[in-house]
């Protein structure tokens, strides 16, 4: 298939996303009751940033352009993709990745995540037959001559074993954190929400930790999150915020809630589901050279830095752990 084949078929995939398609509408169920995490909310809202941010065809001409991208892959090679399956669709960008380049891919879905994407490379092939080489699903990823896998900090030492040998990507554990001055307004603290909230602040760019200015007024914050109310009706999240409530209240632990989120004073980054850390700071510009050495950011929102609210909206070529998958694929 030609570059401009691939995107328009990548195209047509945006729009199909987008549609109320029986097959699509039975698919996004059946990987609801596959996987309780992924409520109907969740996968509609990352169905729209995929079309809209990943899948429209100005997007992906300007990034094959931006890449030099030949019509034709002189000599494609079979990538090896073992994809994560804490958010919906987390692996698309991979996939979209490798395609355009014009590579072969070699898939290990997750088993929390198993029916979208799957879905997804069914039309593809089931609109344009010349697909069908590209992908492949398999749980044995052997004879592939790369390898991109997204993981935990424990899995990625068995893939830094297993793939040493050929090129990779391997990705580790990230999260994502907020700076607030106190002076953020209830717009911007509404849109933050949606950095903490989404995907029950499971992905790599949720965040869960908020470094807030001595003397810093939660209620405003506490207030401005009411709109995520409704997750305390899931059974899986309530159990999450019951066990670390308990553990708070045994422990003699400070902790501050609006019913749905526990905010504890901690200076670890990482943090359970239900639970944000914050920690106080004295002086911006410390902050920020702390921040920008971490190596276990994703990304990081407030003033200063990425907006409030875009954190789960990130472009084509915002790559995850800030590596250039795109670069990678050419480099084969």
């Amino acid at each position: 298939m030609e570059l401009s084949q691939r995107i328009d078929l990548l195209n047509r995939v945006g729009r199909y996303i987008r549609s109320s398609e029986e097959s699509w509408k039975l698919a996004k169920q059946n990987a609801f009751i596959e996987n309780a995490w992924f409520i109907p909310e969740f996968i509609d809202y990352q169905v729209n940033v995929i079309a809209d941010n990943f899948l429209s065809e100005n997007l992906l001409k300007a990034w094959a352009e931006k890449y030099n991208l030949e019509e034709i892959n002189p000599s494609p090679k079979i990538t090896g993709i073992i994809m994560a399956g804490n958010i919906p669709m987390t692996g698309i960008h991979d996939l979209i990745s490798v395609f355009i380049s014009g590579h072969y891919q070699k898939i290990k879905t997750s088993s929390k995540d198993n029916v979208l994407i799957p879905h997804i490379v069914e039309k593809m092939i089931e609109w344009e037959p010349a697909a069908a080489r590209y992908f492949e699903f398999s749980d044995m990823l052997r004879n592939c001559d790369a390898y991109i896998a997204t993981g935990s900090n424990n899995s990625s030492r068995y893939f830094e074993y297993y793939f040493s040998k050929f090129p990779h990507i391997i990705r580790k554990n990230r999260t994502s954190v907020a700076v607030l001055n106190g002076k953020e307004t209830k717009e911007e603290l509404e849109k933050l929400a949606d950095d903490v909230y989404l995907y029950f602040g499971m992905g790599c760019r949720n965040i869960t930790k908020l470094f807030v200015p001595e003397g810093y007024d939660f209620l405003p914050l506490i207030e401005s999150w009411k709109k995520y109310h409704f997750l305390f009706e899931h059974h899986k999240y309530k159990n999450n915020y019951d066990y670390q409530l308990s553990l708070l209240i045994l422990n003699n632990k400070y902790y501050m809630t609006d019913g749905t989120v526990l905010l504890v004073e901690n200076p670890a980054i990482f943090t359970a589901v239900s639970v944000v850390n914050y920690e106080y700071y004295s002086n911006a510009g410390d902050l920020k050279s702390i921040l920008n050495e971490n190596p276990n950011l994703q990304a990081v929102a407030g003033q200063g830095y990425q907006k409030f609210g875009s954190l789960q909206q990130p472009s084509l070529d915002e790559y995850a752990d800030g590596i250039d998958t795109l670069q990678f694929l050419q480099k084969l």
